[in-house]
C-alpha cells in the first residue's frame, strides 16, 4: 500500500486493474467478465449491487438468519424494494426446499442472501439456490463478505448472479475495498439502467431504457464503464486500496485457494476441539457453521464482558459477543485470514481458559490447547501440504 500512486489512466495502472479483475475471478471461482472492485467497505459493495438491480416496487426476497440478513432488508428497502423477509431462529439456516417454496410463493425479481453471517456464525448452503433462482428467472445476490476465501464458494458453478465481498475477513486485508462479480444476465439488467452524468457522456451515448440508478457513486452501470476499455471518468480509483486488494488475492492464490479454505476448516476443527475440552457449549447448527468463526455460549457463572476485557488486557486477544438476541449470550471466536493458523488458535484457547479460571469457573481437567494440538497433529500427518503454522515446525 506504500507503493507510489499512479495516475488513473497510466498504462501501468490500467494493467493493475486488469490484473485485479483476473485475480478475483479466481477468488470468486467465476469466469464472469465483470469482476472488479467497489471503492468503499464491503457494505458499499452490497449497496452498489442492490441499488443497481432493484427498482422501486421490485419484489426482493431476503432469507434472514442473523444481523446481516436484516442489513440486506434495510438496504433493499432503501432502494424502494417491496421486501419479503423470511425469518429463522438465529443459529439455523434454510434448506433448498424452503427457498424454492418461497420463490414459488412470492415470485420475486431478486433473492438477496448472506452466505456467512458472523452474528450467528452460520453458513447458509448455496449449492442449489442459484439454480433455483435461474430456473425461475430470479436474480440471485450473495453477500460473501465474511466467508470468501475461508469457506467453499463456487459462484459460477452455483449459478449465482452477483456476489460481493470484503478484504477484512479471510482475505486478510484491511477494510476499504469491496470485490464484486456479476454474471452476464445480471450485467444486462444493470446496463438497461445506464444513464451517464452530464459532462462525461461518451460520443454517441444512448441511455438505457430502464430507470436511472438511484445512486451516482454506487452506480454499477457507470462503474462497469470505468473498468471497461473506454475508462469512463466516473470516479478516481482508490489506488492504494487497489494495490492492497491485488496483494490479498495474489497471496491467497499463491497459497492455493483450496489450501486456504482447508486451513480455515482445520482451524475451525481445532477451535471446536479446544472449546469442547473446556466443557463449553457450542452455539448453533454445527453442520452449517462458518469455518472462520465459532459461537460459544457464555457460562452462566461468569461475567462475559469481564472475561473479554481480561483476555484483551492480559493476553492481547480480542473476542466478540454478538448482536440483538445473542448479545451477552454467546462469544464469537474468530480465526480468519492470517489468524487461521496454529499458534493464533492455541493462544485464543489458552487465553480463554485462563480467564475463565481467573473468574472462578472450575476447570474441567482437560487442556484446550492439547485438544486443539491433537487436531493439528492429525492434519500434519494426513494432509502435510496444508500450511497451518507461520513458519515450518522444527523437525
Amino acid at each position: 500500500m506504500a507503493a507510489d500512486l499512479l495516475g488513473q489512466y497510466d498504462p501501468a495502472m490500467t494493467n493493475y486493474m486488469n490484473e485485479v479483475m483476473a485475480l478475483y475471478r479466481e477468488i470468486f471461482q467465476a469466469n464472469y467478465h465483470w469482476t472488479f472492485l467497489i471503492d468503499g467497505t464491503s457494505r458499499g459493495a452490497i449497496e452498489s449491487a442492490l441499488v443497481s438491480i432493484i427498482e422501486p416496487g421490485d419484489k426482493t426476497l431476503v432469507p434472514v438468519f442473523g444481523r446481516f440478513g436484516h442489513l440486506l432488508t434495510e438496504i433493499a428497502s432503501r432502494c424502494g424494494a417491496e421486501v419479503i423477509p423470511l425469518y429463522k431462529e438465529w443459529g439455523e439456516v434454510y434448506s433448498a426446499e424452503e427457498i424454492g417454496a418461497a420463490l414459488d410463493k412470492y415470485k420475486p425479481k431478486v433473492l438477496a442472501v448472506c452466505q456467512g453471517d458472523t452474528s450467528t456464525t452460520m453458513l447458509q448452503p448455496l449449492e442449489e439456490i442459484g439454480k433455483l433462482c435461474a430456473e425461475r428467472g430470479v436474480l440471485s445476490y450473495v453477500d460473501a463478505t465474511a466467508s470468501i476465501a475461508g469457506n467453499v464458494l463456487n459462484i459460477e458453478d452455483w449459478e449465482i448472479d452477483i456476489c460481493t465481498a470484503g478484504l477484512q475477513k479471510c482475505l486478510g486485508g484491511p477494510s476499504g475495498s469491496g470485490p464484486i462479480t456479476i454474471s452476464d444476465r445480471a450485467a444486462e439488467v444493470i446496463k438497461r439502467r445506464w444513464h451517464v452524468e452530464k459532462g462525461i457522456e461518451p460520443v454517441g451515448f444512448v441511455p438505457g431504457e430502464g430507470s436511472r440508478i438511484q445512486s451516482n457513486y454506487l452506480d454499477l452501470a457507470m462503474i462497469m464503464a470505468y473498468w471497461s476499455p473506454e475508462r469512463l471518468n466516473h470516479h478516481t480509483e482508490a489506488t492504494s486500496m487497489l494495490y492492497c486488494a491485488r496483494e490479498c488475492a495474489r497471496c491467497i492464490l499463491e497459497e492455493g485457494l483450496h489450501k486456504a479454505i482447508a486451513r480455515h476448516e482445520i482451524g475451525s476443527r481445532a477451535m471446536v476441539a479446544g472449546v469442547k475440552a473446556m466443557g463449553l457449549e457450542l452455539f448453533g447448527d454445527q453442520e452449517n457453521k462458518m469455518s472462520n468463526v465459532t459461537g460459544v455460549y457464555i457460562p452462566k457463572e461468569v461475567d462475559g464482558e469481564a472475561v473479554r476485557r481480561d483476555m484483551l488486557l492480559h493476553f492481547g486477544v480480542e473476542i466478540g459477543t454478538s448482536f440483538g438476541p445473542l448479545h451477552g449470550k454467546i462469544w464469537r471466536l474468530g480465526a480468519m485470514g492470517y489468524n487461521a493458523r496454529k499458534d493464533a488458535i492455541l493462544r485464543v484457547l489458552s487465553a480463554l481458559d485462563s480467564c475463565l479460571r481467573l473468574h472462578g469457573r472450575s476447570s474441567t481437567g482437560d487442556d484446550p490447547a492439547i485438544a486443539a494440538l491433537e487436531v493439528f497433529k492429525e492434519t500434519e500427518k494426513n494432509v502435510p501440504d496444508i500450511e497451518i503454522s507461520p513458519v515450518s515446525d522444527s523437525k
